[in-house]
């Protein structure tokens, strides 16, 4: 007892799977990207619970249905089993930016939903993405915001960070380099 969970959150488009400019819309256009399904897994080995927190406006544009959504979701756990790695839960957005909800990033409403599921305070859980919205969000929840250069930033190698992105936001390639630096830095006391 005592011990707080080991909570890492991740976006989903351009983190995990390869992002699309049409929306990712049937699980036949869902593609981890390479190396991301055996970073999840080295993280759960290592004592960490992984969580999505994932714009999918599509859904309130129509362009699929929750059905479908929980189709891609399927095939995104089954590759990621194969892998020995699980993620605990997703949360999405469904709305589009006129429903002027509370939570799509880059406002900070997924993740208070996972603090509150998770009953804990989310101040210095990573939390990782490929845009500047999602370190946005990350930020306003009170995580430690991660970028990778992958999707949506990985016109971003070798540039200086832009504007506009939080305080200490630490860069990466991709999912596994961050997964090697939050390893990396975490006292190996659970073994």
């Amino acid at each position: 007892m005592g011990h707080a969970v080991k909570l890492v959150i991740l976006d989903r488009d351009g983190t995990i799977n390869h992002d699309s400019d049409d929306y990712i819309k049937s699980p036949q256009e869902w593609e981890a990207m390479p190396g991301t399904l055996q970073a999840i897994a080295k993280l759960n080995h290592a004592g960490w619970h992984v969580v999505v927190a994932s714009n999918q406006s599509g859904l309130g544009r129509g362009l699929f249905d929750v059905a479908t959504l929980n189709e891609v979701h399927a095939k995104m756990h089954k590759q990621l089993a194969t892998h020995g790695g699980r993620i605990d839960a997703i949360f999405y957005c469904p709305h589009t930016p006129e429903d002027e909800c509370a939570c799509r990033k880059p406002l900070p409403g997924l993740f208070e939903q996972i603090g509150d599921r998770f009953s804990m305070e989310l101040k210095s859980v990573p939390a990782v993405g490929d845009s500047l919205r999602d370190a946005q969000a990350c930020a306003a929840a009170g995580c430690e915001p991660h970028l990778v250069l992958t999707g949506k930033s990985a016109a971003l190698r070798g540039q200086p960070l832009p504007s506009g992105f939080p305080p200490g936001t630490q860069v990466h390639d991709n999912l596994a380099a961050f997964v090697d630096a939050l390893l990396a830095r975490d006292p190996k006391t659970n073994h």
